[in-house]
């Protein structure tokens, strides 16, 4: 373990990275000083159920804090709340507030996430427009629906505007979603897939316009319709925007720290310059398995926090995470292992018409990625189920045959090594 110093071991950003990293640094053993850094109110937590059971109000985020508000203080961790670090100077190991106030630091962690993209278009500025990301943001969505009768123009179906279009048309709320592509989540599932996830949407009643963008918002004062880049007008009570993330990287000053789609770091979550780390949505890692990857997704954000602590302790062991997500859409499960951005073939064990399978992702013939739709189980929870199979097989570059993976009746774990 490091040496403990007079200067503290300092957090920037106290979402579910910074959270997860400031625990493991008391939990390892650390015994000096701990700051976490945080804009928004409260404390650290997971922003899945924003979009799903919070989103319902069929649960509230007690379950998904780190750790309750009360273990920070018990534990010598210091907390500030609302500021911002305006910059960060690694060749003097500090940090400026927005108050002006400088924070000497041993060793910094960047955990500040993402930052929402914005429509930049006529009529943006008109109420009734949100974004999720969020207490506070989803919050006021929750106030929109509560006035019944309504109806919203998603814009964007990735995996937010997926999950918040299936939670508003569960609470009752008729939905437009308009986006770029031919279905949902296609760049990140492909064609195949998309294809049943929007099917899975239209059986539920939501709008699907394809193919366009949004090129205006119309209203008087307050948002009344969605103008789409084909011209076509989507009366809406309110919209809801998913247009995704870019990552939220602090200025730094005094040295230079390499940036490209968030910091770059090693596969010890190590930046460019000495006691400069970097975990979550902000970190851009050299990861031993997938190369260079920025990931966006719960499990991610909480493992690499954890991880990144231990570096900034001395641990020496690189962050080889086989990367798994989730998502809940109306009664449908999706779970995902390995990270593939481009494959030459999808191979399907089960039925896409009957909206049961998990799916393999090949590139050279080399086993990338899997997903599971209502199969498979979770790889985070069960260590047996097909899905931790996939993972493991994802781990080992393992070099299946496309017989071997669509063949039911073959244990998919008979061929992890």
């Amino acid at each position: 373990m490091a040496a403990e110093t007079d200067e503290p071991l300092v957090v920037v950003g106290a979402g579910l990275a910074g959270g997860s990293a400031a625990v493991t640094l008391r939990e390892e053993g650390f015994a000096g000083r701990i700051v976490l850094i945080g804009r928004e109110p409260g404390i650290p937590f997971g922003r899945p159920p924003l979009s799903k059971t919070y989103l319902r109000s069929e649960e509230d985020l007690e379950g998904w804090y780190v750790k309750p508000s009360s273990w920070y203080e018990e534990h010598g961790i210091e907390r500030l709340v609302g500021p911002s670090v305006v910059e960060i100077d690694p060749l003097a190991h500090s940090l400026t507030l927005d108050s002006g106030h400088v924070l000497g630091y041993d060793r910094v962690l960047i955990a500040t996430g993402g930052r929402l993209r914005r429509l930049e278009i006529p009529g943006a500025e008109l109420a009734g427009i949100h974004y999720l990301r969020t207490v506070a943001d989803c919050n006021a969505i929750k106030q929109e629906v509560q006035a019944g009768g309504r109806h919203a123009a998603v814009v964007g179906m990735g995996f937010i505007g997926c999950e918040v279009a299936a939670s508003l048309r569960q609470l009752g709320v008729r939905v437009t979603a308009v986006f770029p592509g031919r279905a949902p989540l296609e760049r990140v599932l492909g064609g195949e897939l998309g294809a049943v996830i929007a099917a899975i949407h239209r059986a539920n009643d939501v709008d699907l316009v394809t193919g366009g963008r949004i090129a205006a918002f119309e209203g008087s004062e307050r948002v009344a319709t969605a103008v789409t880049t084909q011209g076509r007008r989507v009366a809406c009570d309110f919209v809801v925007v998913g247009a995704g993330i870019e990552p939220e990287v602090p200025a730094f000053v005094g040295a230079s720290v390499a940036l490209s789609n968030g910091v770059l770091v090693d596969e010890r979550c190590l930046a460019s310059h000495t006691d400069v780390y970097a975990a979550g949505d902000v970190a851009n890692q050299l990861h031993p398995l997938f190369g260079r990857v920025r990931v966006e997704h719960f499990n991610n954000a909480e493992k690499q926090g954890r991880a990144a602590a231990r570096s900034m302790l001395g641990a020496t062991a690189p962050y080889n995470y086989v990367h798994t997500f989730w998502s809940d859409q109306y009664e449908h499960k999706l779970e995902y292992a390995g990270h593939a951005t481009n494959w030459d073939r999808f191979v399907v064990r089960g039925s896409l018409e009957e909206r049961q399978l998990i799916g393999f992702y090949l590139r050279d013939g080399e086993l990338r990625a899997a997903v599971g739709l209502d199969r498979g189980g979770d790889p985070e929870l069960d260590e047996d189920c097909e899905m931790a199979a996939c993972a493991r097989l994802v781990d080992q570059r393992a070099r299946p045959t496309p017989a071997q993976l669509a063949d039911d009746a073959a244990d998919l774990w008979s061929l992890v090594r």
